[in-house]
């Protein structure tokens, strides 16, 4: 018997930084982000002896462990061996997992934690564990940021569980996952014009979360700016989907990345920055990171008829364009028998 699980990556538009606490708890945070048709895949097939066996593509590691023996904490997969130290009890069996994502870590679509996502998923159904929807994502988010001290936001982990077009509230002790009703020719639109494309470099995120969070702390006035300008304009763009007002929300695209460099110099860099201006330069109203910044994928909305131009001078300049649609569902989990 087999256990299958897959989580959907996510695109944020507007808000990421109002999500990395203290700013929760202090100002309350807003997100406005989405899931696409890129996932983090887990698979977990039983054993009958004690032991545990993980395969990552992702990382090119493979590790094997006795379900009796003290966890070592070591760097290698320390995020799977936490998670299945929360959830695995010492009266189970042992059992094989291969994981692996469709973006690799860095990448800005939130694949260390959909991955997280899709493992405790497997853990769930391995373990018939009774968790909501809300239960998962809060036991991703404390494994990854508070067990093991990965610095970073909330949002990531709830896109991954819940999935679709949500906007996002964030306090100190709780958080609202809203979903958005968009009606379907919006929705076509919309992923007719945004593209997504790869800068081919990858960041190491907590550095530049690290960077956010001091100004913040040292209560920085361009740090400050950014953050609540990103609150305020997650909450015009969702009234702009809303509303059917997609060239402002193009414009406003383009005004969330504008703030959003205003939180940590470290989140663009010259190639970005090249990068985007060449967007704009072809026609696109508007764009961003997709992650903390640094690297990764970046994404734009562009009047369709401009698409085509943005996406060769993109090309040119070394960046690979990427083909995606929105995924509504969340975290998937589904038993099979051996293939």
């Amino acid at each position: 018997m087999l256990i299958r699980a897959r989580a959907p990556l996510r695109i944020s538009f507007a808000g990421g930084g109002t999500d990395v606490p203290p700013f929760p708890e202090d100002e309350g945070g807003l997100v406005l982000n989405a899931t696409i048709t890129k996932y983090a895949y887990g698979t977990l097939r039983p054993r009958k002896d004690d032991q545990i066996q993980i395969k990552s593509v992702d990382f090119g590691l493979s590790l094997t462990y006795g379900l009796q023996e003290p966890v070592v904490f070591d760097g290698k997969l320390d995020l799977v061996k936490a998670a299945i130290s929360q959830l695995v009890g010492s009266q189970s069996t042992g059992f094989e997992l291969f994981l692996h994502s469709d973006a690799p870590p860095g990448s800005g679509l939130g694949s260390s934690s959909a991955v997280m996502v899709a493992l405790i998923g497997l853990l769930k159904e391995f373990r018939n564990l009774p968790l909501t929807d809300y239960e998962v994502a809060n036991l991703a988010y404390v494994i990854e940021r508070k067990d093991l001290g990965i610095k970073g936001g909330l949002q990531d982990q709830y896109a991954a569980t819940f999935g679709g077009i949500n906007f996002v509230e964030f306090f100190g002790d709780r958080v609202i996952v809203n979903p958005l009703r968009i009606s379907s020719d919006i929705l076509s639109e919309i992923e007719h014009n945004l593209l997504l494309c790869y800068t081919k470099s990858t960041r190491l995120s907590d550095r530049i979360i690290e960077d956010q969070t001091n100004r913040y702390a040292r209560r920085d006035g361009s740090a400050l700016e950014g953050l609540r300008m990103q609150k305020g304009l997650a909450l015009e763009m969702k009234n702009a989907l809303l509303q059917r007002r997609l060239s402002t929300f193009g414009e406003l695209l383009h005004q969330a990345w504008e703030y959003k460099k205003k939180m940590s110099p470290k989140i663009s860099t010259p190639y970005v920055d090249e990068l985007y201006e060449e967007a704009r330069r072809h026609g696109a109203l508007g764009g961003k990171i997709t992650g903390a910044g640094g690297g990764g994928y970046m994404l734009f909305y562009c009047p369709f008829e401009c698409k085509c131009d943005v996406a060769r001078a993109l090309t040119k300049m070394g960046a690979a364009v990427t083909e995606f649609a929105f995924e509504f569902r969340g975290l998937q989990t589904w038993r099979m028998g051996e293939v």
